[in-house]
């Protein structure tokens, strides 16, 4: 016989016993326990869903700095030395790309593309040829060389010269030493007009050339470091400015004063006036504000204007393990026509030479 149920005055289903049965309480508790874990959960995995976001913006921020930098000319101190790795920058901005593409965090991916593409238009025309100006005049090789200290293979930089048939020649950290070597084998006979001014360690320089000169001399930067200069008098050209360059390097950050001064005091471009080539270890690179500065007065980059404005120059080749950048140059007036260049090797050097070929306006 099934026995009646009763309820409390409460309104809760009883047993027999007449005592509450607990079914409320008990399934009240459940739904407030699953609710609890449910919250908890939702605290833990929040932090997890946004941690590829996290990760996608941090890894734009050095590219992004580094544009900034770059596009706003604010190297100061360490990022001095830095900028000249940019070419490489450009590569690595790739990686933050691909990972907000892996992760389809699409607004990042946007941004990490823009930075890419900023600074990859910025590097990647130093590929390509640019268009000559109409220069009628007579053809000159011009070679700018970094002897380290005079310790660069003599024998080797006077065949360079008659094998590439060179006719002015620019030198720096040119020693007594060495400028003994280069006469006894024969420089003199190849370019017999010179403007030396031979020195210890790195502040030695120089220039020969198989034409005439005048008006030379050698002036001293607020680097300690020397450069010679003089007309050239090429037959059937305007008489032609040379100077080879070599400002402080900017090696520590004591010595960065120095650097900006020296660049700052190269000889600006005249386009209505003489005729100049600036050739030498300029311990910069395109990617350096003061450089560029000193190409908008009317210098063309020879090697940039042929397609090798990516060639290192400097890095590796004595050994340290640095990625090759772009220091020696060969700027031109922009009336003069670059046919070629290349940066050919010089054993015992840290730098490779930078050989240009010209062709001047005619006088």
């Amino acid at each position: 016989m099934t026995a009646p149920s009763t309820h409390t005055d409460s309104g809760e289903p009883t047993g027999t016993t007449g005592k509450p049965t607990g079914t409320a309480r008990e399934s009240t508790g459940t739904g407030t326990g699953t609710g609890a874990r449910a919250r908890v959960g939702d605290a833990v995995t929040r932090p997890r869903r946004r941690l590829p976001d996290v990760l996608c913006w941090l890894s734009l921020l050095p590219g992004l700095g580094w544009a900034v930098v770059r596009f706003g000319g604010l190297e100061q101190g360490p990022l001095v030395q830095l900028l000249a790795f940019t070419p490489y920058v450009v590569v690595g901005t790739l990686v933050p790309l691909g990972l907000a593409l892996a992760l389809r965090r699409f607004t990042a991916a946007a941004v990490a593309a823009l930075v890419t593409l900023s600074l990859a238009a910025l590097v990647a025309p130093r590929a390509l040829a640019d268009e000559r100006p109409d220069a009628s005049g007579p053809e000159i090789r011009v070679l700018t060389a970094n002897l380290l200290f005079g310790t660069a293979d003599p024998a080797a930089l006077v065949a360079l010269v008659r094998d590439e048939r060179v006719d002015v020649l620019a030198v720096q950290e040119f020693t007594p030493e060495i400028a003994v070597k280069l006469d006894q084998l024969g420089l003199a006979d190849l370019l017999p007009h010179q403007q030396l001014g031979a020195d210890t360690g790195a502040r030695g320089t120089g220039l020969y050339a198989r034409f005439p000169l005048r008006d030379g001399g050698v002036r001293r930067n607020g680097g300690s470091f020397l450069q010679a200069y003089a007309t050239v008098l090429v037959p059937g050209a305007p008489p032609l400015l040379v100077e080879s360059v070599h400002p402080m390097a900017p090696h520590s950050l004591d010595v960065l004063p120095f650097w900006r001064a020296d660049l700052e005091a190269e000889p600006p471009a005249s386009p209505d006036g003489p005729v100049r080539v600036l050739a030498g270890d300029f311990n910069a690179t395109l990617d350096h504000v003061l450089l560029r500065r000193l190409l908008d007065t009317g210098y063309t980059d020879a090697a940039d204007a042929t397609g090798n404005g990516l060639s290192g120059t400097w890095g590796p080749y004595d050994g340290d393990l640095i990625p090759p950048v772009t220091l020696d140059h060969v700027l031109v007036d922009r009336r003069i026509a670059v046919h070629h260049s290349s940066v050919p090797r010089l054993p015992g050097s840290d730098h490779r030479p930078v050989l240009a070929n010209l062709t001047l306006p005619a006088a």
